[in-house]
């Protein structure tokens, strides 16, 4: 059975981007699942205590539903060097329990700490998270990206990030890239671009 995530991120008690997930929530449910009926995340929140430190709710649902809630103390991973890995097939535009292909390419790491995954010559994301790059005045992440974060969709909302297909070449155009998840804000882990390898 097909099963799906939301991972999100919990401040001082507080669900950040709640309407982001439900709505990609119930799309996945509409478009995978066939279940039409939306459902609303706040009504689980009343059997989770949520904790005031920063932290990573997380939960998996399915056609049964929704289980498996968690929520534990989330830490930031450092993150000082990428490396570009190239898979013109991979597919990942449900945030799915099924990583496979992601893991898969994972095992082209190296010694860098996280890879940069390319489709079509062109940058899409991380293995668990998108990317904008800083071209000295604005951020841009790609119009290719594997998976429309929720992050990603509010950023876009807000204007503070333009979408453009970016190349492998178009690299060196631009100064820094940051990752960004639901966990992770935009300018919280950025790496010069030589760290790109």
């Amino acid at each position: 059975m097909c099963q799906y995530i939301e991972t999100i991120r919990v401040v001082d008690g507080c669900v950040c981007n709640l309407a982001y997930h439900e709505q990609r929530m119930n799309r996945t449910r509409k478009e995978m699942l066939g279940l039409t009926e939306p459902l609303r995340i706040v009504d689980l929140l009343q059997a989770v205590s949520l904790p005031m430190e920063c932290s990573k709710l997380r939960f998996v649902y399915d056609r049964k539903g929704i289980h498996d809630i968690t929520c534990t103390p989330y830490t930031c991973r450092e993150i000082r060097s990428l490396h570009l890995v190239y898979d013109d097939n991979i597919s990942y535009p449900y945030k799915s329990t099924d990583r496979s292909a992601l893991n898969e390419l994972k095992k082209q790491q190296g010694d860098c700490d996280e890879i940069l995954i390319v489709r079509n010559n062109h940058l899409t994301d991380t293995s668990y998270t998108n990317i904008a790059l800083y071209d000295g005045e604005q951020w841009f992440t790609p119009s290719t990206p594997l998976l429309c974060g929720t992050m990603r969709q509010r950023l876009l909302d807000c204007g503070l990030l333009q979408e453009r297909e970016i190349s492998v070449s178009d690299i060196p155009n631009y100064q820094y890239i940051s990752l960004f998840n639901a966990m992770i804000s935009l300018g919280e882990i950025i790496l010069p671009i030589d760290r790109i390898r």
